[in-house]
Protein backbone atom coordinates (compact mmCIF):
# COMPACT_ATOMS: atom_id res chain seq x y z
CA UNK A 1 0.00 0.00 0.00
CA UNK A 2 1.46 3.32 -0.96
CA UNK A 3 1.10 6.73 0.47
CA UNK A 4 -1.07 7.90 -2.39
CA UNK A 5 -4.41 9.91 -1.88
CA UNK A 6 -7.66 9.43 -4.59
CA UNK A 7 -9.30 12.61 -4.99
CA UNK A 8 -12.94 12.18 -6.75
CA UNK A 9 -16.08 14.34 -6.51
CA UNK A 10 -19.83 12.63 -6.39
CA UNK A 11 -22.71 14.85 -7.38
CA UNK A 12 -26.84 13.76 -7.26
CA UNK A 13 -26.58 12.73 -11.28
CA UNK A 14 -24.08 10.59 -10.89
CA UNK A 15 -25.08 6.69 -11.36
CA UNK A 16 -23.99 4.37 -8.76
CA UNK A 17 -23.55 1.61 -11.00
CA UNK A 18 -20.72 3.80 -12.93
CA UNK A 19 -18.84 5.08 -9.22
CA UNK A 20 -18.97 1.22 -8.27
CA UNK A 21 -17.15 0.23 -11.27
CA UNK A 22 -14.95 3.15 -10.45
CA UNK A 23 -14.57 2.28 -7.09
CA UNK A 24 -13.90 -1.86 -7.57
CA UNK A 25 -10.93 -0.77 -10.32
CA UNK A 26 -9.55 1.18 -7.42
CA UNK A 27 -9.77 -1.58 -5.31
CA UNK A 28 -7.78 -4.13 -8.31
CA UNK A 29 -4.70 -1.80 -8.12
CA UNK A 30 -1.57 -3.54 -8.04
CA UNK A 31 -0.21 -0.64 -5.68
CA UNK A 32 -3.09 0.89 -3.49
CA UNK A 33 -4.04 3.90 -2.30
CA UNK A 34 -4.03 4.08 1.31
CA UNK A 35 -6.82 6.92 1.71
CA UNK A 36 -9.78 8.40 -1.16
CA UNK A 37 -11.08 11.43 -0.82
CA UNK A 38 -14.78 11.71 -1.82
CA UNK A 39 -15.77 15.35 -1.88
CA UNK A 40 -19.73 15.22 -1.87
CA UNK A 41 -20.80 18.16 -4.01
CA UNK A 42 -24.11 19.05 -2.31
CA UNK A 43 -26.74 16.41 -1.50
CA UNK A 44 -26.38 12.89 -3.02
CA UNK A 45 -28.80 9.90 -3.56
CA UNK A 46 -30.00 7.75 -1.40
CA UNK A 47 -28.80 5.21 -3.84
CA UNK A 48 -25.09 6.77 -3.63
CA UNK A 49 -25.41 7.34 0.21
CA UNK A 50 -26.23 3.51 0.37
CA UNK A 51 -23.05 2.63 -1.81
CA UNK A 52 -20.72 4.85 0.16
CA UNK A 53 -21.89 2.94 3.75
CA UNK A 54 -21.29 0.06 1.77
CA UNK A 55 -17.43 0.63 0.74
CA UNK A 56 -17.12 2.55 4.33
CA UNK A 57 -17.98 -0.81 5.96
CA UNK A 58 -16.23 -3.10 3.95
CA UNK A 59 -12.78 -0.98 4.06
CA UNK A 60 -12.85 0.98 7.63
CA UNK A 61 -10.52 3.81 7.30
CA UNK A 62 -10.10 3.90 3.86
CA UNK A 63 -12.91 6.56 3.07
CA UNK A 64 -12.63 10.17 3.74
CA UNK A 65 -16.15 12.00 3.27
CA UNK A 66 -15.96 15.63 2.36
CA UNK A 67 -19.40 16.89 2.34
CA UNK A 68 -20.65 20.39 0.81
CA UNK A 69 -24.36 21.59 1.74
CA UNK A 70 -24.82 22.50 -1.84
CA UNK A 71 -23.46 21.92 -5.13
CA UNK A 72 -20.58 24.22 -6.50
CA UNK A 73 -19.34 22.70 -9.67
CA UNK A 74 -16.34 20.23 -9.83
CA UNK A 75 -13.50 22.96 -9.75
CA UNK A 76 -14.66 24.22 -6.22
CA UNK A 77 -15.20 20.56 -5.00
CA UNK A 78 -11.90 19.94 -5.86
CA UNK A 79 -10.61 22.57 -4.16
CA UNK A 80 -12.55 21.62 -1.00
CA UNK A 81 -10.58 18.13 -1.22
CA UNK A 82 -6.89 18.92 -1.76
CA UNK A 83 -6.44 20.21 1.27
CA UNK A 84 -7.91 17.50 2.83
CA UNK A 85 -5.57 14.81 1.51
CA UNK A 86 -3.21 13.55 3.92
CA UNK A 87 -0.55 12.81 1.20
CA UNK A 88 1.63 14.52 -0.84
CA UNK A 89 0.94 12.65 -3.91
CA UNK A 90 -2.23 13.03 -5.06
CA UNK A 91 -4.03 10.94 -7.86
CA UNK A 92 -7.45 12.17 -9.70
CA UNK A 93 -10.25 9.97 -10.39
CA UNK A 94 -13.61 10.51 -12.13
CA UNK A 95 -16.57 8.52 -10.59
CA UNK A 96 -17.74 7.02 -14.21
CA UNK A 97 -14.27 6.06 -15.53
CA UNK A 98 -12.58 2.81 -14.89
CA UNK A 99 -8.43 2.89 -13.94
CA UNK A 100 -6.48 0.09 -15.54
CA UNK A 101 -5.02 -2.28 -12.77
CA UNK A 102 -1.45 -0.75 -12.94
CA UNK A 103 -2.20 2.56 -13.41
CA UNK A 104 -0.56 3.63 -9.85
CA UNK A 105 1.93 1.38 -9.91
CA UNK A 106 3.19 2.95 -13.38
CA UNK A 107 2.74 6.54 -12.36
CA UNK A 108 4.63 6.01 -8.75
CA UNK A 109 7.60 4.36 -10.40
CA UNK A 110 7.58 7.63 -12.91
CA UNK A 111 7.82 10.17 -9.71
CA UNK A 112 10.36 7.64 -7.92
CA UNK A 113 12.58 7.94 -10.94
CA UNK A 114 12.00 11.49 -11.47
CA UNK A 115 11.86 13.16 -8.14
CA UNK A 116 11.25 16.80 -9.40
CA UNK A 117 8.52 15.78 -11.52
CA UNK A 118 4.84 17.25 -10.03
CA UNK A 119 2.36 15.92 -12.49
CA UNK A 120 1.71 12.97 -14.29
CA UNK A 121 -1.20 11.77 -16.22
CA UNK A 122 -1.67 9.12 -19.28
CA UNK A 123 -3.32 8.75 -22.59
CA UNK A 124 -6.69 7.31 -22.29
CA UNK A 125 -9.01 4.64 -24.01
CA UNK A 126 -13.02 5.88 -24.48
CA UNK A 127 -15.94 3.60 -24.01
CA UNK A 128 -19.46 3.78 -24.32
CA UNK A 129 -21.18 0.81 -22.76
CA UNK A 130 -17.96 -1.75 -21.84
CA UNK A 131 -13.96 -0.81 -21.65
CA UNK A 132 -13.63 -4.43 -23.61
CA UNK A 133 -14.95 -2.17 -26.63
CA UNK A 134 -13.27 0.83 -27.16
CA UNK A 135 -14.33 3.72 -29.58
CA UNK A 136 -11.88 6.22 -29.18
CA UNK A 137 -8.38 7.24 -28.04
CA UNK A 138 -6.88 10.84 -26.61
CA UNK A 139 -3.49 11.27 -27.28
CA UNK A 140 -1.47 14.09 -25.18
CA UNK A 141 2.04 14.53 -25.48
CA UNK A 142 4.59 12.77 -23.17
CA UNK A 143 7.34 15.36 -22.75
CA UNK A 144 7.83 18.81 -20.69
CA UNK A 145 8.42 20.58 -23.15
CA UNK A 146 6.03 19.35 -25.70
CA UNK A 147 3.36 19.92 -22.91
CA UNK A 148 3.86 23.08 -22.28
CA UNK A 149 3.36 24.25 -26.17
CA UNK A 150 0.34 22.13 -26.33
CA UNK A 151 -1.15 23.57 -23.33
CA UNK A 152 -1.45 26.79 -25.05
CA UNK A 153 -4.43 25.54 -27.32
CA UNK A 154 -5.74 22.07 -26.15
CA UNK A 155 -6.02 20.56 -22.93
CA UNK A 156 -2.51 17.88 -22.66
CA UNK A 157 -3.49 16.20 -19.71
CA UNK A 158 -6.33 13.90 -19.64
CA UNK A 159 -7.91 15.19 -16.66
CA UNK A 160 -9.13 11.88 -14.60
CA UNK A 161 -5.60 10.14 -15.48
CA UNK A 162 -3.65 12.43 -13.33
CA UNK A 163 -1.15 12.15 -10.49
CA UNK A 164 0.12 15.30 -8.88
CA UNK A 165 1.99 16.32 -5.39
CA UNK A 166 -0.03 18.49 -3.45
CA UNK A 167 2.43 21.13 -2.83
CA UNK A 168 2.49 21.90 -6.18
CA UNK A 169 -1.05 22.29 -6.71
CA UNK A 170 -0.98 24.29 -4.02
CA UNK A 171 1.67 26.53 -4.71
CA UNK A 172 -0.14 27.08 -8.22
CA UNK A 173 -2.86 28.64 -6.24
CA UNK A 174 -5.38 24.92 -6.44
CA UNK A 175 -8.38 24.30 -8.16
CA UNK A 176 -10.57 27.71 -8.71
CA UNK A 177 -13.90 28.23 -10.95
CA UNK A 178 -13.55 28.30 -14.44
CA UNK A 179 -16.52 27.93 -16.76
CA UNK A 180 -16.04 24.43 -18.45
CA UNK A 181 -12.01 24.56 -17.95
CA UNK A 182 -10.96 24.04 -14.19
CA UNK A 183 -8.05 21.97 -15.09
CA UNK A 184 -7.40 23.85 -17.69
CA UNK A 185 -6.84 26.82 -15.91
CA UNK A 186 -5.00 24.51 -13.00
CA UNK A 187 -2.34 23.22 -15.48
CA UNK A 188 -2.02 26.60 -17.15
CA UNK A 189 -1.12 27.90 -13.62
CA UNK A 190 1.17 24.85 -12.72
CA UNK A 191 3.09 25.58 -15.63
CA UNK A 192 3.69 29.03 -15.13
CA UNK A 193 5.22 28.61 -11.64
CA UNK A 194 7.58 26.10 -12.67
CA UNK A 195 5.56 22.31 -12.38
CA UNK A 196 7.52 19.36 -14.16
CA UNK A 197 5.28 17.43 -15.87
CA UNK A 198 4.91 14.31 -17.99
CA UNK A 199 2.55 11.92 -19.61
CA UNK A 200 2.93 8.35 -19.47
CA UNK A 201 2.69 7.17 -23.40
CA UNK A 202 -0.19 4.89 -22.65
CA UNK A 203 -3.46 4.58 -21.50
CA UNK A 204 -4.20 3.90 -17.50
CA UNK A 205 -7.73 5.11 -17.71
CA UNK A 206 -10.99 3.70 -20.21
CA UNK A 207 -13.05 6.83 -20.03
CA UNK A 208 -16.86 6.69 -19.97
CA UNK A 209 -18.21 8.83 -22.91
CA UNK A 210 -21.92 9.20 -24.91
CA UNK A 211 -23.95 11.16 -27.13
CA UNK A 212 -25.06 13.22 -24.02
CA UNK A 213 -21.07 14.51 -23.58
CA UNK A 214 -20.89 15.50 -27.34
CA UNK A 215 -24.85 16.97 -27.07
CA UNK A 216 -23.63 19.15 -23.95
CA UNK A 217 -20.64 20.14 -26.20
CA UNK A 218 -22.67 21.83 -28.89
CA UNK A 219 -24.88 24.51 -29.15
CA UNK A 220 -25.04 28.63 -28.09
CA UNK A 221 -25.15 28.11 -24.61
CA UNK A 222 -21.98 26.11 -24.43
CA UNK A 223 -20.04 28.62 -26.52
CA UNK A 224 -20.70 30.97 -24.19
CA UNK A 225 -19.51 29.42 -20.92
CA UNK A 226 -16.86 28.06 -23.15
CA UNK A 227 -15.42 31.68 -24.31
CA UNK A 228 -15.96 33.13 -20.54
CA UNK A 229 -13.30 30.26 -19.63
CA UNK A 230 -11.07 30.50 -22.30
CA UNK A 231 -11.04 34.31 -21.50
CA UNK A 232 -10.08 33.68 -18.14
CA UNK A 233 -7.01 31.04 -19.21
CA UNK A 234 -6.00 34.27 -21.77
CA UNK A 235 -6.14 36.69 -18.59
CA UNK A 236 -3.01 34.56 -17.18
CA UNK A 237 -0.78 35.55 -19.97
CA UNK A 238 0.02 32.08 -20.47
CA UNK A 239 -1.02 32.14 -24.40
CA UNK A 240 -0.83 34.79 -26.89
CA UNK A 241 -4.15 36.46 -28.54
CA UNK A 242 -3.77 33.89 -31.73
CA UNK A 243 -4.23 30.98 -29.46
CA UNK A 244 -7.00 32.74 -27.82
CA UNK A 245 -8.76 33.43 -31.27
CA UNK A 246 -7.85 30.37 -32.86
CA UNK A 247 -9.58 28.34 -30.01
CA UNK A 248 -12.55 30.62 -30.28
CA UNK A 249 -13.04 29.71 -33.43
CA UNK A 250 -12.85 26.26 -33.44
CA UNK A 251 -15.42 25.42 -31.18
CA UNK A 252 -17.72 28.42 -32.63
CA UNK A 253 -17.80 25.68 -35.70
CA UNK A 254 -18.11 22.71 -33.57
CA UNK A 255 -20.66 24.20 -31.63
CA UNK A 256 -23.00 24.67 -33.89
CA UNK A 257 -22.31 21.09 -36.18
CA UNK A 258 -25.17 18.43 -35.63
CA UNK A 259 -24.82 15.87 -32.68
CA UNK A 260 -23.82 13.05 -34.73
CA UNK A 261 -21.10 14.94 -36.75
CA UNK A 262 -19.95 16.81 -33.62
CA UNK A 263 -19.09 13.22 -32.03
CA UNK A 264 -17.34 12.08 -35.60
CA UNK A 265 -14.99 15.28 -35.27
CA UNK A 266 -14.36 14.47 -31.56
CA UNK A 267 -13.71 10.62 -32.11
CA UNK A 268 -11.35 10.59 -35.09
CA UNK A 269 -9.98 14.89 -34.89
CA UNK A 270 -9.93 16.62 -32.16
CA UNK A 271 -8.68 13.64 -30.18
CA UNK A 272 -5.35 13.18 -31.63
Amino acid sequence: MAHLSVLMSLYIKEKPEYAKACFDSLLRQTVQADEWVIVEDGPLSQEMYKLLAEYETAHPGLIKRVPLKENRGLGLALRAGVPKCKNELIARMDTDDIAREDRFEKQLKMFERHPKLDICGSQIDEFEESPDVIVAKRIVPVKHSEIAQYQKRRDAFNHMTVMFKKSAVLNAGNYKTCPLMEDTYLWVRMLQSGARCANIDEPLVFARIGNDMFERRGGWQYYKKYTAGRKMVYKTGYISAIDYYYTLAVQMVVSIMPNKVRGLVFKKILHK
